[in-house]
């Protein structure tokens, strides 16, 4: 592995006009394909396999006239204190935004609330149904525009009017915020690395490079492979990250291996063997992580995964090919302009070299970096600093007992949001479940009078507030019907009412012979539920037992990819014990501009999971890779730590850095979920990198010693040797020539 890479970076080293065209001719091809792709379809979610799912099937497919194609919106009014929705004042008013809704852009229908008796018990509210003809992802500005006027003409009438449902606008599009925050951060950050502007601006700008050409991928390949808009949020978040870091690594390395006497080919061809093997090998955990999303199958999660794989995948390849090729069209300028001058010579003879990095390696000892005193200070108290950082870790993931998962739904937006105004309003007047119905299909040879009898006998239930008139389909073989609960869609209560009418399923088949299914926005949150719970387990098997098996060949033992592992669970433990913190308990909610304390998306676990794992990879790969070359090469243990950290703690801390920056840009997100998400991976990479890799690891190395790097002799013959440390360069690769050697520990410290 590492021949072949230092191979493949002296190659893009000394063509790098060719590579770099290369790079130019697909970053344009994909670009002009993304420009001239179909529009990408909007955003579906189904589950397959679960019965919410089926019935939704079979609704399309018996009602297709009725299908919910299009966009909806809930419109409801209210009178003014002490007065009726029906007196004939307010109920011109009514009768004035039903008009006015019908003459809106994109309206199909609109419903009169005193026709389908859509009005309270008290006559205090009512609603009405504006049906669009094109789905939500289409509805225009003017429609949506047509809407807030109608909503204005009715409160000036004195009605209080608000409206929910999907055809209304939701102010929370990805405005690009976050990634122009994450990127300047990144530069401050780099800058302060290297010191020096180029050094810093190649990372960035390979990043850049990388995330273009696999978001305008996504983007070409949506309609094809039905991608839809969001399906590349995760993609560019994750690609620019780790596109940075990977360059940031192979960068620090060439300059380490320059200033250690490489000839500037030589140092090009070795960061990548070597770098670039850590960086194969962390790219391939991540892939792993996230393609393994598609076990829990759910297209939307499927797509999400596959396509940030895709992404970092592409970051790899444009580390380990354009990253060597820009360093060949600045070898020099890389450095520090105080150390710049020292590259400037004749070149140096073969023992001059060897001695000049005995000189660099006696002089680095004597004066230990940062990194090297913080790994020294670990290994004197290990124990004492492990169960701090343990416990420490634990405190924090203390909240994440008491996680709450649910759907995003207009119940948890903002107070101050039409949405959730109409939908409180809703609550109030025709009760807690309205907002939540259950939708239950009935087929069988005579449907309407089989679910005539369902009917019969869910009304008579616990829990069901009102069952609507069964209305069958022209064919008469399937029937709906719906089901309003006495309590809210994520009440326990509703959860198991579906669970009960579930289970009486069999018993309807025998007296109606029909098959009854059950599915609406509560039913389908059970099964999401369900489906995320029994994919837990395999996928974690999978990621983990992939990773650790990928780790075991890396490093060539079996306890540091357990502990790699086992560190990771407590670090994503600790991230999702901050996410309910903030999120559901609402604590620093102003500080992070959260309206509304709400349960966390049902989704957010096992895909921090899936994420964080291959991050927390990246790190344990990156520091620990350095050890094992010092270990192969003859350094005890203890030696091995410090120079691990020496060369490698500077630049994994930078890497978090940036990592931390790129994702807490998106906290400054409209959207929820992508803020969610971002603050939970920031979280994630602060614990893990910092606390986790920076010192739970070393203190781990301290009491374990050569314990650590134990292999048994069997599985030592079996795994392949890839070399990944690069013992095998001293003696493939060619003899390098460099003007100055001396004071390399200056660019690393």
């Amino acid at each position: 592995m590492a021949t072949f890479l230092y191979k493949l970076g002296r190659l893009a080293f000394r063509r790098r006009w060719l590579m770099a065209l290369l790079w130019v001719v697909i970053f344009c091809g994909a670009g002009f394909a993304a420009s001239s792709a179909q529009t990408p379809p909007a955003d579906t979610f189904s589950m397959p396999g679960t019965e919410s799912q089926k019935a939704f099937d079979l609704l399309e497919e018996k009602f297709p006239d009725a299908r919910a194609d299009g966009a909806t919106a809930r419109v409801v009014v209210r009178a003014p204190e002490g007065r009726k929705i029906s007196a004939p004042e307010q109920k011109a008013h009514v009768a004035a935004l039903v008009a006015q809704l019908k003459k809106s852009p994109q309206v199909a229908s609109v419903s009169d609330p005193f026709m389908t008796k859509a009005v309270s018990e008290d006559s205090s509210t009512a609603y009405t149904i504006a049906t669009y003809k094109v789905p939500a992802t289409e509805v225009g500005d003017t429609a949506h525009d047509a809407l807030d006027d109608a909503l204005a003409t009715a409160r000036a009438g004195g009605l209080t009017a608000e409206a929910g449902g999907d055809a209304v606008k939701i102010d929370a599009a990805m405005g690009g915020t976050g990634e122009k925050i994450g990127i300047l951060v990144s530069a401050v950050v780099l800058v302060l690395t290297f010191g020096s502007v180029i050094a810093a601006g190649m990372p960035l700008l390979t990043a850049l490079i990388g995330v273009g050409v696999g978001i305008s991928a996504i983007t070409a390949l949506g309609a094809t492979l039905g991608l839809s808009s969001t399906t590349s949020t995760l993609a560019m978040m994750l690609g620019l990250a780790v596109g940075i870091d990977y360059a940031l690594f192979i960068v620090s390395r060439y300059r380490a291996e320059l200033t250690e006497g490489r000839d500037r080919a030589d140092a090009a061809g070795r960061a990548v063997g070597t770098a670039g093997s850590a960086v194969v090998f962390a790219g391939l955990t991540v892939i792993v992580a996230l393609a393994g999303l598609a076990i829990v199958n759910i297209p939307m999660l499927t797509k999400m995964g596959l396509a940030a794989a895709g992404t970092v995948a592409v970051a790899v390849l444009v580390a380990l090919t354009l990253v060597p090729a820009l360093l060949g069209f600045a070898p020099v300028k890389v450095l520090r302009r105080r150390d710049r001058k020292r590259f400037s010579g004749k070149p140096l003879s073969a023992r001059q070299e060897r001695k000049a990095a005995k000189h660099a390696e006696k002089d680095a000892r004597r004066k230990p970096n940062l990194g090297s005193r913080w790994a020294g200070y670990v290994l004197r108290h290990p124990v004492a600093v492990l169960l701090l950082a343990v416990v420490g870790l634990g405190a924090v993931a203390v909240p994440a007992a008491s996680l709450e998962l649910g759907l995003p739904g207009e119940g948890t937006m903002a107070p101050d949001t039409t949405q959730r105004k109409a939908y409180d309003m809703l609550s109030e007047s025709f009760g807690a479940g309205f907002n939540g119905p259950l939708t239950i299909t009935v087929e069988g040879q005579d449907a309407a009078a089989a679910a005539q009898r369902v009917g019969e006998r869910l009304a008579e239930r616990d829990g069901v507030a009102t069952v609507t008139p069964a209305t069958p389909n022209e064919a008469g073989d399937t029937a709906i019907l719906s089901v309003i609960p006495t309590t809210g869609p994520t009440d326990g209560a509703t959860e198991d009412l579906v669970r009960s009418i579930r289970a009486l399923a069999d018993g309807f088949r025998a007296d109606t012979g029909a098959e009854v299914l059950v599915t609406g926005q509560t039913a389908m949150f059970i099964d999401f539920s369900k489906t995320l719970d029994d994919a837990l387990l395999p996928y974690l098997a999978l990621v983990v037992g992939l990773a650790f098996l990928l780790l075991m060949v890396v490093f060539r033992s079996v306890l540091i990819p357990l502990k790699a592992a086992l560190g990771f669970l407590l670090s994503v433990t600790a991230a999702l014990g901050a996410v309910v913190a903030v999120f559901q308990w609402g604590w620093l909610a102003d500080v992070f501009g959260i309206d509304q304390p709400s349960p966390i998306m049902s989704t957010m676990p096992i895909f921090m999971i899936g994420v964080v794992f291959g991050l927390a990879m990246d790190y344990e790969v990156f520091l620990v890779t350095r050890m094992r070359e010092a270990y192969v090469h003859g350094a005890r243990p203890a030696e091995a730590v410090v120079t691990g950290f020496r060369y490698s703690g500077r630049v994994v801390a930078a890497a978090a850095a940036i990592m931390i920056s790129v994702f807490s840009g998106f906290i400054v997100e409209d959207n929820d979920f992508i803020k969610m998400i971002g603050f939970g991976l920031a979280a994630a990479v602060l614990f893990d990198a910092f606390i986790v890799r920076m010192t739970i690891v070393p203190a781990l190395f301290a009491l374990l010693g050569r314990s650590a790097w134990w292999l048994p002799r069997w599985l030592d013959r079996l795994l392949p040797d890839l070399d990944v440390e690069g013992e095998k360069l001293s003696r493939t690769a060619p003899a390098g020539r460099v003007a100055s050697p001396s004071r390399a520990h200056e660019l690393v410290d």
